[in-house]
C-alpha cells in the first residue's frame, strides 16, 4: 500500500508545511503563488498513491516522473517565496531541505522500480 511508502509519508507531511507556510502570504497571492504551490506539492503524494495503484510498473514509473516534476517545480516556487520575502530564511530551509529529502527518496525509488 502506498501509505506504506516512506517517499508517501514525507512527501505527505511536506504538502503539511507548504499549506502551512502559505498561511502567511499575503492575501493578493491566493490565486497565484499559494494555489501553484498547493497544487504543486499535493501532487507529488497523489502521483505516488495514484502510480502505486495503477498495477504495472511501467506506469507507477510514469507517475513517479510526474511526482519529480512537481518537485522540481517546487523548488523555483520556494526560491520565489523567499526571494519575494514571503517565509524567512528559517522556513525557506526547511521547506527547501524537506522539497531536496523527497527529492532522493523519488529518485531511489524510480531506480528500484527501474530493475
Amino acid at each position: 500500500m502506498y501509505k506504506d511508502l516512506v517517499v508517501w509519508q514525507k512527501s505527505y507531511g511536506f504538502v503539511l508545511s507548504v499549506y502551512k507556510a502559505t498561511k502567511l502570504f499575503p492575501k493578493e497571492e491566493q490565486f497565484g503563488l499559494i494555489a501553484q504551490m498547493r497544487r504543486a506539492a499535493s501532487s507529488i503524494p497523489a502521483n505516488i498513491a495514484e502510480g502505486s495503484m495503477r498495477g504495472s510498473q511501467r506506469e507507477f514509473q510514469q507517475f513517479i516522473r510526474v511526482a519529480r516534476g512537481s518537485m522540481a517545480e517546487m523548488e523555483v516556487w520556494i526560491k520565489l517565496s523567499y526571494d519575494l520575502k514571503y517565509i524567512d530564511e528559517t522556513a525557506f530551509e526547511s521547506l527547501s531541505g524537506q522539497c531536496e529529502e523527497v527529492g532522493k527518496l523519488l529518485h531511489g525509488l524510480l531506480k528500484s522500480l527501474q530493475r
